[in-house]
């Protein structure tokens, strides 16, 4: 079986095309008629809380699992049809390293080599361009159990990337880690997408999905509820706010009096950040900036700065959703601990 083209009128390319997803779990229907399209070349962030199906969808990607209805296609093959091939371009990272500990991790990388059917040459000249490429050339020959967590989690990466994949699925790859070490992902992970591969990435830190995503896709209950490029995703949920510093610290609090007493919907949530010397107001429209600008300047209040900002995206989640993102926790999401059948 050959690819499917799916840019016949030459638009951007999609590595990854997803139409109508369903999966059930017994009487749980884990995932319920997903869409999703990830541009090549891209990071696509899925959100969503333990149990809205991201690792199942990665699963059903990555062809461990089959749909119940719907098509998937990832780099041109269809993940039912033509799974064979499908392996041979994709990489994944879940989240706990799925590496061999009592090998080294030389020995890990070059007998991945050799799975993936390069010659052992290749495979050998493949290892150690990626134990260097990780900064894991000094432990090569000691055993995975040795590494830190750090290492290890780089050492899978290392892994996933022997096949020289054209996409890559990353399943909350910096669970459990600290935060220097998730910063050492985060580089290798920019590092891969600069190289020209797709990132289908699954993660409940807001931060990480700031850092790596270009586009983010949110999941709940097995539904797509909202995706777009984040700033647009904080547009449509609204709430812009006015961060304002009076040049005298001490203007903080007639200030916001005087906020209070215009009485315009909204103003009643403004805060008060003494440390940072600022006042944070929720602006609901543009008649509000104008009335609240007036004021200040009314009242002859002179500002050392005034901005505006956009929703977190924590805030954008808790919109959506209806809770806060948690940040996981060191155990297997719910959907990836039901039973599959082999």
């Amino acid at each position: 079986m050959t690819r499917i083209d799916n840019n016949p009128d030459g638009r951007a390319r999609s590595a990854v095309t997803v139409r109508g997803l369903v999966k059930h779990y017994g009487e749980t229907k884990a995932l319920d008629g997903v869409d999703l399209d990830v541009r090549e070349g891209t990071v696509m962030g899925v959100l969503g809380p333990n149990g809205a199906g991201k690792t199942t969808l990665v699963r059903i990607l990555s062809t461990l699992i089959q749909p119940d209805s719907g098509q998937a296609t990832v780099a041109g093959y269809d993940v039912v049809r033509q799974p064979r091939q499908l392996r041979r371009v994709i990489g994944l990272t879940g989240q706990y390293a799925s590496v061999d500990e009592k090998l080294p991790g030389w020995e890990n990388l070059y007998m991945i080599g050799r799975l993936l059917d390069l010659s052992r040459k290749e495979a050998r000249t493949r290892a150690d361009e990626l134990l260097e490429r990780f900064s894991l050339t000094e432990a090569a020959k000691r055993p995975a159990a040795t590494y830190s967590g750090g290492m290890r989690r780089r050492l899978d990466l290392a892994a996933s990337m022997m096949g020289r994949p054209t996409v890559l699925y990353l399943d909350e790859p910096t669970t459990g880690l600290d935060p220097r070490t998730r910063n050492e992902v985060w580089t290798e992970v920019k590092r891969m997408v600069g190289d020209g591969v797709t990132v289908l990435l699954t993660t409940q830190y807001m931060e990480e999905a700031e850092q790596l995503a270009s586009e983010l896709t949110v999941v709940d209950r097995g539904k797509v509820i909202a995706n777009g490029a984040i700033d647009d995703l904080k547009a449509k949920v609204g709430g812009r706010s006015l961060r304002i510093r009076p040049a005298d610290p001490l203007e903080l609090r007639p200030l916001a009096a005087a906020l209070d007493e215009l009485g315009i919907t909204g103003l009643a949530t403004t805060t008060v950040d003494t440390e940072t010397g600022t006042l944070l107001v929720p602006v609901l429209s543009d008649e509000q900036l104008t009335a609240i600008v007036g004021a200040v300047t009314a009242r002859g209040i002179t500002l050392a700065s005034i901005t505006t900002e956009l929703p977190s995206l924590d805030e954008v989640f808790l919109s959506l959703t209806g809770h806060r993102a948690s940040a996981p926790q060191d155990a297997v999401p719910t959907d990836a601990r039901e039973e599959v059948p082999v």
